[in-house]
């Protein structure tokens, strides 16, 4: 007997990884949140012990969370819902950044923001599926 409880129908926190609910498009989601956290987690270990890669850090654990929590399919509508806005923040204040003179376009942050354009419309589409 199974004591996983479906939180997309109960609202409970599952007890373990449910690989198994997770599409395509949920794997291509991971995929995109994993590499646009390593690459916040690597810029913020680079940029210790600033504020600016401290804010690099708590990006990178935001992206591992969301991961977590689709993985382990807790409450993933309201991470999507929550996803969106987050991802669309981390593209606005590179923005910012850039128009600034701050930071640079370089490859690693073309792709990144790439990335992260297609993660907002991944998890646009899971949005409008659940």
């Amino acid at each position: 007997m199974s004591t996983r409880l479906d939180s997309t129908e109960s609202g409970d926190v599952a007890t373990g990884l449910d690989l198994s609910s997770l599409t395509t498009l949920h794997r291509v989601g991971i995929a995109l949140a994993a590499l646009s956290g390593v690459v916040h987690l690597v810029l913020g270990i680079a940029s210790l012990p600033s504020a600016f890669g401290l804010s690099f850090l708590v990006a990178a654990a935001g992206f591992a969370v969301g991961i977590v929590l689709v993985a382990w399919n807790v409450r993933r509508r309201l991470v999507y819902q929550v996803g969106i806005p987050f991802v669309l923040g981390q593209i606005a204040i590179f923005g910012v950044l850039w128009v600034q003179g701050a930071t640079d376009l370089s490859a690693v942050a073309a792709v990144d923001k790439l990335a992260q354009l297609v993660l907002v419309g991944v998890l646009v589409t899971l949005l409008r599926r659940e």
